[in-house]
């Protein structure tokens, strides 16, 4: 693994926590959107994550090669609906009532949005500052032989 390897993981990683911060604010903007169907409701997202090389997990017992096992970075393999239940509340007065009187709110808990949203941020700004330390590295190591 070279130490440019260091510049594709960490943007890798802001680039699937830029991805994580996205999902995140479309949750939280559609946190009070209202709908009269549960077809129609909106549903929380969440990113799946994804190491780029698996290799070094499906094997067993076999030395690791650090030019090919490790250090690839990770990537988004899908973006999932939450599969906790909508939020069903008796509002007959509401204009997207349904004949019964409810209303459907999106599976989307603002608290731990919020926390995620955080989670992601500080994330991004890990990777960031891995990618920066690399850069600085690099220039002290050519500013060696002057």
């Amino acid at each position: 693994m070279s130490l440019g390897n260091i510049f594709d993981i960490s943007g890798s990683g802001m680039n699937a926590q830029s991805i994580r911060l996205n999902t995140t604010a479309s949750n939280l903007a559609n946190a009070q959107s209202v709908s009269s169907s549960i077809d129609e409701t909106y549903r929380a997202r969440k990113p799946i994550f994804q190491n780029i090389h698996t290799d070094i997990l499906d094997r067993s017992l076999v030395p690791v090669d650090l030019e090919h096992d490790v250090g690839k970075g990770v990537k988004v393999a899908a973006i999932v609906e939450k599969d906790t239940p909508l939020e069903m509340r008796y509002e007959p007065s509401h204009p997207f009532a349904n004949e019964e009187g409810y209303v459907y709110y999106p599976n989307v808990n603002v608290v731990e949005e919020m926390a995620d949203m955080m989670s992601a941020q500080r994330s991004f700004t890990i990777n960031v500052e891995v990618f920066n330390t690399a850069k600085t590295l690099m220039q002290k190591t050519l500013t060696l032989g002057q």
